[in-house]
């Protein structure tokens, strides 16, 4: 829901992205979200930093029996509660935009970026690779920015408290100022291999979403033939490599976890045993001693964040390089640098490598067998001529019109085309209407039978691949959906091979007088269409 109503900034990405570079440029797209998490991050952190002070100054007063101080302290102290708790309000809000903006820009650039690269995107990459991009280097991308506002306001605190130890002892200041950021230093073997082990565990990831998702698209094959349990057991196999990875990645969180604790602990117990012979020989009092041990406690948080915005940058980093590859991918069929309008009215089609000529404005029955598809791919530039060999449209070359011209004025509609999961009338409705209606469309397809059947008719919710339907009724829908489109050019690839004969030549008749005057190109081998044909391609033979 907060997708639906969150508006993503434009985001200017460099035309080679590299992890870094696409980071600073989706977080540049945010500057007042930026700048809020690091006010009200130093603004969060500042009230800790200095409560240990101001308590010791109350146990000071407290000491010196004086009442009114103690109380002064005492309101400062709550002043500095409610303070850190409204700013860390803000900060929550600010950090959680940042993620959001962060999670979400990655998922839109690359929802956006994988639409254009179409039908060339599933020779480019895996299915799991895509998945575990949208799904899992999304939420590591977010938190590579959620942490930016208390990263910077723990550098505010650790540099308050070193002036302010500076100030009262420079012994423990300078331990305090030297011991911390060896500490960090100390944590950074660490991460190394850690982010080794997340590299690894995102490989596995993806290639277990790859598996599931094949899995899952021929488990109808996969049960004709008994081959459940095999791939069950590959399944398994995949899942249990990622499980050991995650196990890794445990074992190496878990030793950061334990350093984090450590290391700072022991300048905690350094700044705390120095304190303590300071305050024996007198040279500081016992709240100032109180208010060491409480700043030297509070460096824990200072580390802490430390190495987790460490951490979950060289995350951010590791997902990063996967978004930057798949942004890197280019579709195959580019659009021209100067494209060339096609021609009003009914086009003409020609392809030179097989030498086969549509007419304009007729319907003709390609009748090649296998090399049909090929020539219908090439005829609507779904895939691009030889070397040497060109299709024309209109008497334009193919490859000098602009895409989106070309996908709206001509028209490829495969039997085999996938349908989504939405409601019927949504999927039958083209995004630019002309003069026939998704009724006509259904009629001429012969497939009012099965919108009278459905419950609620042409506004029934249908599921993923249409699986509602059988394979004959989705075929019948593919084709109203293709005629409602109303192209200026058409090609069916096998319409009617899923229905009887009686559908079948009600189905053709009505095609026919339905695209009169438009240019039709029906590839398919059934007497029916060359019954009702303009003209009847046979090899490079032309049939009127």
């Amino acid at each position: 829901m907060l997708s639906a109503t969150y508006r993503f900034p434009a985001i200017r990405l460099p035309e080679h992205p590299t992890p870094v570079r696409y980071l600073l440029a989706v977080l540049r797209a945010r500057p007042g979200l930026i700048l809020a998490a690091i006010v009200t991050g130093a603004g969060w952190s500042l009230p800790s930093a200095l409560l240990p002070l101001v308590i010791g100054r109350g146990v000071g007063a407290i000491a010196a029996s004086d009442s009114s101080a103690l109380v002064r302290w005492a309101l400062i102290a709550g002043v500095l509660g409610v303070a850190q708790a409204l700013l860390g309000t803000g900060l929550h809000f600010a950090s959680y935009g940042l993620w959001m903006h962060g999670a979400g820009s990655t998922q839109r650039l690359v929802t956006d970026h994988t639409t254009r690269l179409g039908a060339s995107l599933r020779d480019a990459t895996s299915t799991g690779n895509v998945v575990a991009v949208t799904s899992s280097d999304m939420n590591w991308v977010g938190n590579a920015f959620e942490v930016v506002g208390r990263t910077f306001g723990s550098i505010v605190a650790f540099v308050v408290i070193g002036i302010a130890m500076l100030g009262t002892s420079p012994v423990l200041g300078t331990v305090a100022l030297v011991g911390v950021p060896l500490a960090v230093l100390g944590i950074g073997p660490l991460l190394a291999p850690l982010q080794k082990r997340k590299t690894t565990q995102r490989e596995n990831l993806s290639d277990v979403n790859a598996l599931g998702a094949d899995i899952v698209s021929g488990l109808r094959i996969l049960r004709g033939v008994g081959g459940e349990r095999r791939f069950l057991r590959r399944f398994r196999e995949a899942s249990q490599l990622v499980r050991r990875s995650g196990v890794e990645v445990g074992r190496s969180e878990s030793w950061l976890a334990g350093a984090e604790v450590l290391l700072p602990g022991l300048v905690t117990v350094a700044i705390t045993w120095l304190g303590a012979r300071l305050a024996l020989d007198g040279t500081i009092g016992v709240g100032e001693l109180v208010a060491f041990y409480g700043l030297s406690a509070f460096l824990v948080v200072p580390v802490s964040t430390a190495t987790e915005q460490v951490s979950s940058l060289s995350s951010g980093l590791v997902a990063a390089r996967k978004v930057c590859t798949l942004l890197a991918l280019r579709p195959k069929l580019a659009d021209p640098v100067s494209p060339r309008p096609l021609p009003d009215g009914p086009l003409e089609l020609v392809d030179t490598a097989s030498g086969i000529r549509i007419e304009p404005g007729k319907l003709t029955v390609v009748d090649l067998g296998a090399e049909a598809e090929a020539i219908a791919a090439r005829m609507s530039r779904f895939a691009d001529a030889d070397a040497g060999e060109q299709v024309l449209i209109g008497g334009v070359p193919a490859d000098q019109v602009a895409l989106a011209e070309l996908r709206r004025r001509v028209v490829y509609a495969h039997n085999q085309d996938l349908w989504f999961s939405g409601v019927l009338r949504a999927q039958l409705t083209p995004e630019h209407p002309r003069e026939v209606d998704i009724f006509s469309a259904l009629h001429a397809a012969d497939a009012e039978d099965i919108i009278e059947a459905l419950p609620r008719g042409v506004d029934e919710l249908i599921g993923e691949r249409g699986r509602e339907v059988s394979g004959g009724q989705r075929q019948r829908l593919s084709l109203a959906r293709a005629l409602a489109m109303d192209s200026d050019v058409l090609l069916l690839d096998e319409p009617t091979s899923a229905v009887d004969a009686h559908t079948e030549a009600r189905i053709t008749q009505r095609v026919k007088e339905l695209r009169a005057g438009r240019t039709t190109v029906v590839f398919s081998q059934s007497p029916l269409w060359r019954n009702v044909a303009d003209e009847v391609v046979h090899g490079k033979a032309v049939t009127v």
